[in-house]
């Protein structure tokens, strides 16, 4: 079931492709196919996945649907926030920005179908799951992280936030540590996510192609429940291999200090503390510096969001994040950390407010705003 070199040198940005399996059953495999960009999700990507999914969902014959990333370096390094910064640009003047409005709406959306997918739903996380890739991989029902795993929700770089469902997920690595992600971007490793149940087989890198071929053996029912219980026990039969080669948890490791550092009752005390740290590790010292570097905007946004997405369904965080989103690209902070970061290189962003001190609370309410639509676009999803 390994996908073949002319597969692979295909244009299409999403490949396709149904394998027969056991019981007359079928296996439908999507195989985001931008390397380059290590699968920068962009519109376009959002559109086919989507449509595929709910063809597959409908599909009598299809048992099991597996998504994956081409290649060993990424599932994907998240959102094409370059592509979407032009078309927000080009949007100037209207709120909610049109462009914004799409890609938001739009990839929440697929987002929330995988969380609630029908069928079995395998996620290869192997080497980069970052923002709009760690929204695609937490909602599958069967989540596989490797020993080359690195995962993070990297926005305070960018002058966005943690969306993608993130003000649900993150929470789950513990209120302290869900926090210290959100305001470093810190990296991630296999046995974090195994840890905080957002991942549920550790793998081997090297075992993906035997994992795939091993799904056409697999005893499909047809019914939902027996064969999640299916695919979970084949997977299960590959963890021992991976025994011993998965790094130990980094958050795991640096629990006791994590705590501490974000212990504050403010964002100044923790964000001091977190800068202000002195340490030898070189993890440590790369998520303070991210967070020295970063957003303010985004940083006030973090503490915001804990407060207010806490006890929030699934559905509720996608529709108050679409509202965050849609502010967070009507301001300055969006274009100018996607121009430092990814389009001049300079990482000297000029952020806006500049400081955390200068920020406005009421500013900060009113990203929690919706604009003025008669029904909110997400307003149908399910809890």
């Amino acid at each position: 079931m390994a996908d073949s070199a002319a597969e692979l040198a295909a244009a299409d940005p999403v490949l396709f492709r149904v394998v027969e399996a056991a019981n007359g059953r079928r296996i439908g495999i999507a195989t985001l196919n931008s390397e380059k960009t290590l699968h920068a999700i962009g519109l376009p990507i959002i559109r086919l996945l989507d449509a595929r999914l709910r063809d597959w969902a409908a599909d009598p014959a299809i048992a099991c649907v597996v998504l994956h990333g081409a290649g060993d370096k990424a599932f994907s390094a998240g959102g094409d926030v370059k592509t979407l910064a032009r078309a927000v640009a080009a949007d100037a003047g209207v709120f909610p920005s049109p462009a914004a409005l799409a890609f938001f709406t739009e990839e929440y959306r697929l987002d929330h179908r995988i969380h609630r997918y029908p069928k079995p739903l395998l996620c290869w996380g192997g080497g980069i799951v970052m923002g709009g890739g760690m929204g695609l991989f937490v909602g599958a029902s069967h989540r596989v992280v490797t020993d080359t795993t690195r995962a993070a929700m990297p926005e305070i770089t960018i002058g966005l936030f943690p969306d993608v469902g993130g003000s649900w997920f993150l929470p789950k690595l513990g209120d302290r540590a869900g926090l210290f992600a959100a305001l470093t971007g810190a990296l991630l490793n296999g046995a974090d996510l195994l840890a905080a149940g957002l991942a549920d087989h550790g793998l081997r890198q090297a075992d993906r192609d035997a994992v795939f071929a091993r799904l056409a053996a697999i005893d499909w029912s047809g019914d939902a429940v027996a064969d999640r219980a299916a695919l979970s026990a084949a997977l299960a039969g590959f963890e021992a291999a991976a025994a011993g080669l998965l790094p130990p948890s980094k958050l795991a490791n640096h629990a006791a200090t994590i705590e501490a550092l974000c212990a504050g009752d403010s964002l100044a005390e923790v964000v001091a503390a977190i800068t202000g740290h002195r340490s030898d590790d070189p993890w440590l010292q790369k998520a303070a510096a991210s967070l020295r570097a970063g957003s303010p905007t985004t940083a006030a946004l973090v503490w915001a969001v804990r407060q207010r997405a806490a006890g929030l369904s699934l559905a509720e965080v996608f529709r108050l994040e679409l509202c965050i989103a849609l502010h967070c690209c009507a301001n300055p902070d969006f274009p100018e950390g996607v121009r430092a970061l990814l389009v001049d290189k300079d990482h000297a962003p000029a952020w806006s407010p500049a400081t955390l001190a200068a920020i406005d609370a009421a500013a900060i309410t009113a990203y929690f705003e919706a604009p003025d639509w008669a029904a909110h676009p997400l307003a149908d999803l399910a809890d």
